[in-house]
């Protein structure tokens, strides 16, 4: 009876060697892989990958870290400009990470191009550009770790608060300075001080509501059109069908918006508002009665033109929607 915990810490050891030695060797692997990529980080934000360092960093264990991968082409001949412009917030947002004083070894950022990995690609089934991926330290990628781009767009701080719901790392965005504003101010207070100086003690301009009317209405196209959305979530110019290569410019969702979508909008406002404008002009101005009827049927004409072309617009992304006017 002596003799049986002697042979059972005997079997132990003998299964417990491989087992520690594996283990070994997987640690060993992992901190090869982790070296490998805060060297690599430390010379460039978005790491570029391969096929090859795809698969070994990204794909393969063992893995205790997070890497989020764009999927792109940046190469010109692909004549991707969304890419291009996802590339720039994306590397911003790296670039916040890489030089925040919460920098860790806990999550990485990387891009695989076609034209340098289009094996990973077709591993992974995907057929468009540009894609956001997380690869999360355990486990597969599930359906929220893939970036819902149509829907968010690609503003540097959109894809940071998906970040950090899906790996809990807060990124504070810091964007490099730009000094187009305070260019364009002085520009502005420029011209506004020449035309004061020129015009001497005459200020009557200043009170012309024409000119104020005129700016206002300015504001209010470009508002109502959509531009502060745009501004705020950096949504892509328009949508290229990779297989078909058909162009969208109005997006099918009533959740999201090109940018081409916004200047459509505003161009069909701005025909709606001068149709207005005509037929007030013809009930209220001094003219012949002949003019005064051209501008009232060109008045009409504008509005119905705009407004059903605007009601297509409409109907275009709440599917559904039984109405319209007049024409379309």
């Amino acid at each position: 009876m002596a003799a049986l915990p002697v042979l059972a810490l005997l079997l132990l050891g003998a299964w417990g060697g491989p087992w520690a030695a594996g283990q070994k060797r997987k640690e060993m692997v992992l901190s090869e892989k982790v070296n490998q990529l805060m060297e690599w980080a430390s010379k460039r934000s978005v790491i570029r990958m391969n096929g090859d360092k795809f698969r070994r960093l990204v794909k393969a264990p063992p893995r205790n870290y997070s890497v989020i991968v764009m999927f792109t082409a940046l190469q010109p001949h692909r004549q991707c400009v969304v890419c291009k412009q996802a590339d720039e917030e994306y590397q911003i947002l790296a670039n916040s990470w890489r030089y925040s004083s919460a920098f860790t070894n806990k999550i990485f950022f990387a891009m695989v191009d076609f034209d340098e990995g289009s094996d990973v690609f077709q591993m992974l089934n995907m057929n468009s550009a540009p894609t956001f991926i997380n690869f999360p330290a355990k486990g597969k990628p599930k359906r929220g770790d893939t970036y819902e781009l149509q829907v968010r767009g690609f503003a540097a701080e959109q894809l940071a608060r998906w970040v950090a719901d899906r790996t809990d790392v807060n990124i504070r965005v810091i964007r490099p300075p730009n000094y187009a504003g305070p260019l364009m101010l002085g520009l502005l207070l420029a011209v506004i001080g020449g035309l004061v100086y020129l015009r001497g003690s005459n200020l009557d301009f200043l009170y012309n509501k024409t000119g104020w009317a005129f700016a206002a209405l300015c504001f209010v196209l470009a508002m109502t059109s959509g531009q502060m959305w745009n501004h705020i979530r950096g949504p892509p110019y328009a949508h290229k069908n990779p297989h078909t290569g058909q162009v969208n410019y109005i997006h099918g969702s009533s959740q999201a918006q090109f940018v081409a979508e916004t200047h459509i909008v505003l161009l069909f406002n701005g025909g709606v508002t001068l149709g207005m404008v005509l037929l007030h002009e013809a009930a209220t101005s001094d003219m012949d009665v002949g003019k005064r009827k051209i501008m009232c049927i060109a008045g009409i004409g504008l509005v119905v033109l705009f407004f059903s072309w605007l009601l297509s617009v409409f109907r275009s992304k709440y599917h559904g929607y039984p109405y319209r006017y007049v024409l379309f």
